[in-house]
C-alpha cells in the first residue's frame, strides 16, 4: 500500500483555498488517487461543533487563550477521526488550513508564543504535520475584496478582524515558508485558477512518485 500524502492549504481570507482545495482534489483523483476534502476548524462532527463556537458572535467572545485551545481541540478531534485514518488507509487529505493557521493568527496578540501553539499541537495531535504546506499569497487590497465579495459584509469573528491584524497573519505565513522550504511553499495567487492548479501540481511531484 502506498503511503497516504497530507495537503494543507493556507493563507489570509479570499486568497482562494477553497477554490484550489476542490481543483487539486478533482486533479489528484484522475490520476487515480483517493482523496478527502476537508477543512479547519472542523472536517467532522465535534470539530465542526467547536467551529460554530470559534466563528459566530463577537470578536471579544474569547480570551486569546481559550481560544487558541478551542482550535486545538477541533484539530485533536479531526486528527483523530479523519486525518490519521485516511492517511493510514493510504489515501490524501487536502485540508483548508491546518496548523499553521493558528500559528500565524493566534500568535498575533503576543499573548502566546509560537512555541505555546506548537505545544498545544503536541499535545493534542501528536506532532502531526503535512506532508506539503501551500500559503497562497496575494496582494492584500485584492485579496480583501474577494473576501468582501464572498462574504457580503458577514465574515466570521476572525475573518472581520482589521488589516493591521490579518497583515501580520500574512508576515507569519512568510516566515514559516522561509524556516521551512522543504514543506512550505509560498504560491502566487494572483493567477487563474487553473494556472495556481497547476502550481500546485507542480509543487507535488515529488510525493507522486
Amino acid at each position: 500500500m502506498k503511503k497516504g500524502r497530507f495537503i494543507s492549504l493556507e493563507g489570509g481570507e479570499g486568497t482562494g483555498k477553497s477554490t484550489q482545495a476542490i481543483a487539486l482534489g478533482k486533479a489528484l483523483e484522475k490520476r487515480h488517487i483517493r482523496v478527502h476534502i476537508t477543512r479547519e476548524p472542523g472536517g467532522t462532527t465535534g470539530a465542526e461543533t467547536i467551529r460554530n463556537l470559534l466563528l459566530t458572535g463577537q470578536d471579544d467572545r474569547w480570551d486569546m487563550r481559550t481560544e487558541a485551545l478551542l482550535f486545538a481541540a477541533a484539530r485533536a478531534e479531526h486528527c483523530a477521526k479523519l486525518i490519521k485514518p485516511a492517511l493510514e488507509s493510504g489515501d490524501w487529505v487536502i485540508s483548508d488550513r491546518f496548523l499553521d493557521s493558528s500559528r500565524a493568527y493566534q500568535s498575533v496578540s503576543g499573548v502566546l508564543s509560537d512555541m505555546d501553539i506548537l505545544d498545544l499541537h503536541r499535545i493534542g495531535s501528536n506532532n502531526l504535520l503535512p506532508d506539503r504546506t501551500f500559503i497562497l499569497d496575494l496582494p492584500e487590497e485584492t485579496a480583501s475584496k474577494r473576501a468582501e465579495a464572498r462574504d457580503r459584509g458577514n465574515s466570521d469573528r476572525i475573518g472581520g478582524r482589521d488589516s493591521n491584524y490579518h497583515r501580520a497573519v500574512m508576515t507569519n505565513f512568510q516566515h514559516y515558508a522561509e524556516a521551512e522550504p522543504k514543506r512550505v511553499r509560498m504560491i502566487d495567487a494572483s493567477a487563474t485558477p487553473e494556472e495556481i492548479t497547476a502550481k500546485l501540481l507542480n509543487n507535488l511531484e515529488d510525493l507522486l512518485e
